[in-house]
C-alpha cells in the first residue's frame, strides 16, 4: 500500500468524459477500493480500450465496489481475476443476481468483438465464475471496512433494483461519495434516491446536466397515444430496449393500458433470454426493494409484469415465430442502443417497412446504431449490413433511467458537500460542463468536471488537483 496519502485519492480511469465505462480507483493511506469496472459502449458494443490492460496494479486492489449491474459499470470486472484480483467484491443482493446474467449473457457478444478485433476475448465463463466466487452481497445503509481504513456505505439511487451510491470514510474522517447513475424520480417501481448527506466531496453523474426531461410526467398518456398511432399504421411496432429496468416498466405500463381498454389488444412478445431472467429477478426481489407502493400492488397482484397478451419468446426457434406472426404486434428486445442482441434482427426485417414504428426509450450513446436512427439517418448498418429505414422512429426521453438536469440540481442540492466541493463526471462534455456551471451558481459551491486518468487528493478542506 502506498503510504503518505492524507485523505483519499481519486482517479478515474472511465466514466470521466464519457457516460459509459465506470471505473474509479480510490487510494487511502492503507488500502485501495475500486468502483465500478464496466466497458465502454458506443458504435463497436465496447471499444477497444475495454480490451486494454488495467492501467493500475490489479493484485494491489483490496476490493471492488460495483454500483449496479449495468454493462458500464459491471462488464469488465471478471476481467480482473486474468490480472490477479484477491479482493473482495461487494454489491447489494439484486445487484449480484442482475451482475450475473449481464456477464454471462455479454461474455459471447463481447468475444465475438474481441475477434473481429483479432484480440483475445474479454473473458470468459471461467472468469466468471471466479469473479462470482469473490462477490459479497451487503445491504443498503450499513457501513462496512471494505479495505484497510476505508469505510464503506451504500445507499439506493432508485437507477435500477438493487442500484447505489457509494461514500467512502477514512479513519480520520474525509470521505468521498460517488453518486452513480441516479434514477429519474418518480418511478412507479423504485424509490427516490437517497441523498448523501456525509461527504466532504461528492461526485455526481451528469448524463443529463444539460437537459431537462418534460415528458417524464406525461410519459404513459404519450407511450399510450404513440402507441395507439403505430398499431393504427398496421405495422410492426419494435422498441429496443435495454434488459435491466426499462423493459420491466414497459411491461408494467404497457400491460396495464390493455387490461384498462387504453390500448388495443396485440400481441406483444418480450423477444429477449436476458430480459426475461432479469425480470424473474425483480419478480424475486420486489417485495425487498419495491417502493412502498409497488410493495402493496406487487403484494396485491402477486405478479406486475405477466399479462394475457404477453408471448416471452426465450427459445431462437420460438423468436423466429414471431416474424410469420401477423402485424400489427409489439416486440420488445435488446439491445437498447440496437448494438447488439436480438432487436438487430427485427430491425433489418422491419425498417425498411413504411408501417413499422421504431420506439426509443433509452440513451443512446454517439456513434450506436441506436443513435444514427435517433438522429433521422435513412440508412443504418447494423450487424454488418447496411439497412434502408423507411419506418417512422419515435423517441420517448421521458423513459429514461436518469435523473434530468433539474433533478440533478434538485438532487446535489440535498447532498451538499461540507466542502461545497462537486466533481462531474459519468456524461459527456458537454453535459458535465453545463451541470457544473448550474451547480456552481445556483448552489454557490466549487464544481470541477473531471478529466480520465487525472488524480484528485481530497481532504476535509476540499480538493487538489
Amino acid at each position: 500500500m502506498e503510504e503518505g496519502i492524507n485523505g483519499l485519492r481519486l482517479t478515474p480511469y472511465g466514466g470521466a468524459g464519457q457516460v459509459t465505462g465506470s471505473n474509479f480507483l480510490i487510494e487511502g493511506a492503507r488500502g485501495k477500493i475500486l468502483v465500478d469496472c464496466g466497458v465502454e459502449q458506443g458504435k463497436d458494443y465496447c471499444e477497444s480500450c475495454s480490451f486494454d490492460d488495467f492501467p493500475y496494479d490489479v493484485p494491489s486492489i483490496d476490493a471492488l465496489v460495483i454500483t449496479h449491474a449495468h454493462l458500464d459499470h459491471v462488464g469488465r470486472a471478471p476481467r480482473l481475476m486474468k490480472y490477479g484480483f484477491k479482493g473482495t467484491a461487494y454489491m447489494t443482493a439484486p445487484t449480484r443476481d442482475l451482475a450475473e446474467l449481464i456477464m454471462r449473457d455479454s461474455a459471447h457478444i463481447l468475444a465475438q468483438s474481441a475477434q473481429k478485433r483479432g484480440l483475445a476475448p474479454l473473458y470468459d465463463d471461467k472468469d466468471v465464475d471466479a469473479f462470482l466466487a469473490r462477490i459479497e452481497t451487503i445491504p443498503y445503509r450499513e457501513e462496512r471496512e471494505m479495505a484497510p481504513g476505508l469505510f464503506v456505505l451504500l445507499r439506493d439511487t432508485g437507477h435500477i433494483l438493487g442500484s447505489a451510491s457509494v461514500r467512502i470514510r477514512t479513519e480520520d474522517g474525509t470521505a468521498l461519495a460517488i453518486t452513480s447513475d441516479l434514477g429519474g424520480s418518480p418511478t412507479p417501481l423504485l424509490p427516490d434516491a437517497e441523498p448523501i448527506p456525509d461527504a466532504d466531496v461528492v461526485l455526481i453523474e451528469s448524463v443529463y446536466g444539460d437537459r431537462q426531461n418534460p415528458e417524464r410526467e406525461h410519459r404513459v398518456p404519450l407511450l399510450r397515444d404513440t402507441l395507439k398511432k403505430a398499431i393504427a399504421r398496421g405495422g410492426a411496432i419494435l422498441i429496443p430496449s435495454f434488459s435491466i429496468e426499462r423493459t420491466q416498466l414497459m411491461l408494467y405500463e404497457i400491460g396495464k393500458l390493455m387490461e384498462s381498454n387504453e390500448l388495443p389488444t396485440v400481441p406483444i412478445y418480450l423477444d429477449s433470454p436476458l430480459a426475461i431472467n432479469v425480470t424473474a429477478v425483480y419478480k424475486k426481489w420486489g417485495s425487498q426493494f419495491f417502493k412502498e407502493e409497488a410493495k402493496k400492488e406487487l403484494a396485491h397482484e402477486h405478479d406486475l409484469f405477466t399479462f394475457p397478451f404477453l408471448k416471452l419468446t426465450k427459445d431462437r426457434e420460438e423468436s423466429e415465430l414471431i416474424g410469420r406472426a401477423q402485424n400489427p404486434k409489439i416486440i420488445i428486445a435488446g439491445a437498447g442502443m440496437s448494438h447488439g442482441g436480438r432487436i438487430g434482427k427485427w430491425e433489418q426485417k422491419y425498417l425498411p417497412e413504411p408501417d413499422t414504428t421504431l420506439i426509443m426509450v433509452g440513451y443512446q450513446a454517439p456513434g450506436s446504431p441506436g443513435r444514427v436512427l435517433q438522429d433521422g439517418a435513412k440508412r443504418v448498418t447494423i450487424e454488418h449490413n447496411e439497412v434502408k429505414v423507411r419506418a417512422k422512429v419515435e423517441t420517448m426521453h421521458g423513459w429514461s433511467g436518469h435523473a434530468d438536469r433539474d433533478g440533478l440540481l434538485s438532487y446535489a442540492e440535498t447532498c451538499l458537500p461540507r466542502t461545497n466541493t462537486f466533481l462531474v463526471g459519468l456524461g459527456e462534455p458537454a453535459s458535465a460542463r453545463f451541470l457544473a456551471q448550474r451547480i456552481h451558481d445556483f448552489l454557490g459551491t466549487r464544481a470541477v468536471v473531471l478529466a480520465k486518468g487525472e488524480t484528485i487528493q481530497i481532504t476535509k478542506d476540499g480538493i487538489q488537483r
